[in-house]
């Protein structure tokens, strides 16, 4: 989706980039479109290699709180899901603070693959991925950190509770610089959440969380039965509640015992939902709305792609505020 975050480069500083990250120049660069914040290309270089690139918004671009540093996160991500046998993207090279252009950009392998969300399987082999999907994210959420929250950008708490209610602080606090039209006040929201955020303290380990597996973010391997090439877009992830990777998976729908994407999930590992991991269920279903509503400040959407998407979130945020 065209966003006003996502950088535009010229052939002559896409090569110039490419010389030296890679020390290879580029002869033919398309971009790929179909994100939402970073921009990404498809780079042909000179060597006969196909890499992609992803590369921050530019350095005097306010962004979201949450927002800074995110290709950082990324980067460390990448490394610890393929540690944890999960399949990513491999990166090739990662710089930070680049002295030409500035800010940071990723170097990552081509993946060969189809977006799930370009294509439509039939109902067994959609089961089989979600199934599968589950099962990597288990995975994924089984590697643990030291701190909660979004230690890249600098909002952290010493539990998880503290760290929650400072990433929906933060992003409430975004609202100050963008103004967004939510169901309710920015303080009676909080109010609302902090009321019955120590259904948190369940959690007391920070485990690496993606909060972003949407269709759009897996890649399929179609040479023979459906399977997840890789899942790619770990800039959003944190340290935190592993429920809360069960939520964009679901977005906007309820998440049921019998989905394949929890049969998976607990093919890998136990999860019970009932209790307060229902309520941390909505809370997560909240943040994500949050973000969902206010991320339309720095990126300015088009209205006609971004309005039907504005105006369902808030009517499910209005519907998780009623139930909390």
């Amino acid at each position: 989706m065209e966003s006003l975050t996502k950088r535009r480069l010229s052939p002559a500083e896409l090569d110039g980039l490419a010389h030296r990250a890679l020390g290879s120049g580029v002869t033919r660069s398309t971009e790929l479109t179909d994100g939402f914040a970073n921009a990404v290309w498809l780079l042909t270089l000179d060597d006969g290699r196909d890499v992609v690139l992803k590369l921050s918004p530019p350095p005097e671009l306010e962004q979201l709180s949450y927002e800074r540093n995110l290709l950082r996160m990324e980067a460390a991500a990448c490394a610890l899901a393929a540690e944890a046998g999960v399949p990513v993207a491999s990166v090739l090279h990662a710089g930070f603070d680049d002295p030409v252009l500035g800010g940071d950009y990723l170097v990552l392998s081509v993946l060969d693959g189809t977006p799930w969300n370009q294509i439509v399987l039939g109902e067994a082999q959609h089961a089989a991925v979600r199934h599968e999907l589950g099962a990597h994210l288990a995975r994924l959420n089984s590697v643990t950190g030291d701190t909660f929250g979004y230690p890249h950008a600098g909002i952290t708490g010493a539990s998880w509770r503290e760290a929650y209610l400072a990433m929906v602080g933060a992003l409430l606090a975004d609202t100050e610089r963008y103004p967004t039209e939510l169901p309710l006040p920015a303080g009676e929201l909080l109010a609302r959440l902090t009321a019955v955020s120590g259904a948190l303290d369940e959690v007391t380990t920070p485990r690496l969380v993606h909060f972003d597996a949407w269709p759009g973010n897996v890649f399929l391997d179609l040479t023979g039965e459906p399977r997840i090439q890789a899942i790619i877009d770990h800039e959003r992830a944190f340290w935190g509640d592993p429920l809360a990777d069960l939520i964009t998976p679901t977005l906007f729908v309820p998440l049921l015992e019998e989905d394949p994407l929890l049969v998976g999930y607990r093919s890998v590992t136990p999860v019970e939902l009932s209790g307060d991991a229902l309520v941390r269920l909505d809370l997560y279903r909240a943040y994500l709305y949050l973000i969902l509503l206010v991320e339309n400040g720095p990126r300015q959407y088009p209205e006609k792609d971004y309005a039907p998407i504005r105006d369902l979130t808030a009517a499910c945020l209005t519907e998780v505020l009623d139930r909390l």
